[in-house]
């Protein structure tokens, strides 16, 4: 038996039958965008809309301004940090070793040991 919330002869993502009688698109304009390897990026956009400072570039993953002889930088990227970086620019040594000597003395207690 077919549930009762399905659509008969469409699929998931299916277009509207007839798009150009149910609504006009909006007008469009076209805006290029270049990255610092030299590739161009056209885009459309609305007419009304405000273009953005950087779109990414599709081929390379860089940022890509508008201006053509002057690019934006590649972003620079953090290096990984791991959990215990980020714990070791919060605590000092002197907190570590509290935390430490408090922990083991929980545990000590759990296990009935002095």
């Amino acid at each position: 038996m077919a549930s009762a919330n399905t659509i008969r002869g469409s699929r998931i993502g299916a277009s509207p039958a007839r798009p150009t009688e149910r609504a006009e698109p909006a007008p469009r304009r076209q805006t290029t965008y270049w990255c610092a390897n030299g590739h161009a990026v056209e885009i459309s956009l609305a007419v009304d809309a405000a273009a953005p400072e950087t779109w990414e570039c599709p081929r390379c993953g860089l940022p890509a301004g508008q201006d053509r002889h002057n690019p934006p930088a590649r972003p620079r990227t953090e290096p990984y940090k791991s959990h215990l970086a980020y714990v070791k620019e919060r605590r000092s040594d002197a907190d570590a070793e509290a935390i430490l000597a408090e922990a083991l003395a929980a545990v000590r207690a759990r296990r009935g040991e002095s």
